[in-house]
């Protein structure tokens, strides 16, 4: 429960070898039945909490008795929402009310990936059956994308540039892994910047618009004290320089403040003081 988001896989492949517990194959169905179960969770950890609550007010005292009484007409709400089948993530909760349930971890509080496991014989229509599955599953903080399991293994088995034709060939930009991490990092409003040095590159996640000088403390609070200026290059100035040098050298290599807001692949030094 102590994560960001939920990825739910779903099946959508024929395959007489690999039966289905339902007997036919229904995306549609299934995803409805996984957001049942979610509820059905979070349901159970209301019940208890009200429960809990209803016995605290009895004995409590005033200023302990405000704040339970506070909580207990939340979770209430949002107890009638769920039995009408509204998970958590739509009922239009305050940023107040959503900071007040962190320790909860509420499933259906979590934005959804949902990726739908096609089969090879799909692949010529994929996009036609996303679309479709699209338009009956939109919501906000849900997204679904498609993936072929099966090629996907088979793939894995190539060398990277034998299996980067192959997927030319079928109309495939990426790997299924690069198209989960994209749409993760999408749906959760992520980010990446790069620190270089000369035996180490390294990733690091913030939020999206984050400031420079937030980014510089994602890597040490010293440096966010400390922070005089950024230099920044755009990741694929860099590529074509090699390195910061020669990114400086051709006049690629630019210097931000504390405001600047780090784009998606900047490459970033820091200059700091302590």
């Amino acid at each position: 429960s102590s994560s960001d988001a939920i990825l739910e896989v779903v099946r959508a492949f024929e395959d007489e070898n690999v039966p289905h517990v339902e007997g036919k194959i229904d995306p549609f169905r299934d995803i409805e039945t996984m957001d049942m179960e979610l509820i059905f969770s979070d349901l159970v950890i209301i019940e208890k909490r009200l429960s809990r609550i209803e016995s605290a007010l009895k004995m409590g005292k005033s200023a302990e008795r405000d704040a339970a009484m506070k909580e207990q007409e939340l979770l209430t709400r949002m107890k009638k929402s769920l039995d009408n089948n509204i998970p958590i993530r739509l009922q239009n909760l305050t940023a107040d009310e959503l900071r007040s349930l962190n320790n909860y971890q509420f499933l259906t509080a979590k934005p959804m990936l949902i990726v739908i496991n096609i089969g090879e014989k799909q692949l010529a229509a994929y996009e036609q059956t996303l679309s479709e599955l699209k338009s009956r599953c939109a919501r906000p903080q849900t997204e679904l994308i498609s993936m072929c399991g099966k090629l996907e293994m088979e793939l894995v088995q190539l060398n990277d540039q034998e299996a980067e034709e192959f997927r030319k060939d079928i109309g495939l930009k990426e790997t299924a892994f690069d198209t989960v991490i994209r749409y993760s990092y999408a749906l959760l409003g992520l980010i990446s910047f790069f620190t270089v040095g000369e035996d180490e590159c390294k990733a690091w996640t913030i939020p999206n618009n984050a400031p420079a000088v937030k980014a510089a403390g994602k890597i040490h609070t010293d440096i966010e004290k400390g922070f005089i200026r950024a230099e920044v290059v755009g990741y694929d100035d860099f590529m074509k320089s090699g390195t910061m040098a020669e990114a400086r050298k051709h006049g690629l290599l630019r210097l931000e403040g504390k405001t600047y807001i780090v784009r998606d692949g900047d490459i970033i030094n820091f200059l700091f003081n302590v």
